[in-house]
């Protein structure tokens, strides 16, 4: 029996998905949730084989709760679900040690036999998302624009990167210019905008 926690905020397809799993004999829904932060101190009491995630959660996105769970119960292998088949994500998804990857609108029989495979230990990809995040191309920007690209969509002023960083302001303020231009960006919010997309910050 693969045992399964199930955290999806949208209340009906999270009915619909346990309803679902329910019909299959082998797979068993242990808990479901709506909610990101509820994740861990659940599984580590209910101890499932699989844990299908979102990704975007409230209170903690689920590759956030996928790279946790890895950490707290590398027994319990993870897989996303999700309507954002971007091929940032994926590679998200995989630096966190995510173990499926599907799309929402994949078949019901896609999904439970997903589960059961990555239950076993097997890696289950979306294949025309497989293909995207290899047709996506290299990422352009330096470590240190990628660092300070990354400090200004937390919210910091080029004052404080060039603080953080012991950079003069000028010179952060060159590498965010830098990073938009590379980024084919309108201005600094759309090179975050960008850059996030692609799973790059």
């Amino acid at each position: 029996m693969v045992r399964v926690l199930i955290a999806e905020d949208m209340h009906m397809l999270r009915k619909a998905l346990v309803a679902l799993l329910e019909f299959e004999p082998d797979i068993e829904v242990v808990a479901e949730f709506s909610s990101g932060t509820d994740i861990l101190p659940r599984a580590r009491e209910l101890r499932p084989d699989v844990a299908v995630l979102d990704i975007d959660l409230p209170g903690m996105d689920g590759l956030t709760a996928a790279a946790e769970l890895h950490t707290a119960l590398p027994e319990c292998r993870t897989m996303m679900l999700t309507s954002l088949g971007r091929p940032g994500n994926l590679r998200r998804a995989l630096a966190a040690h995510v173990s499926g990857f599907l799309l929402k609108d994949s078949s019901p029989d896609k999904l439970s036999d997903a589960i059961r495979a990555v239950a076993k230990g097997e890696r289950v990809i979306d294949p025309q998302l497989a293909l995207a995040a290899l047709d996506d191309g290299p990422q352009p920007l330096t470590p240190r624009e990628l660092e300070v690209l990354r400090l200004a969509s937390e919210g910091a002023e080029s004052a404080q990167i060039a603080a953080t960083l012991f950079l003069s302001v000028g010179t952060v303020r060159n590498y965010l210019t830098s990073a938009v231009t590379k980024l084919n960006g309108r201005n600094r919010v759309d090179a975050i905008r960008i850059a996030r997309e692609a799973g790059w910050i």
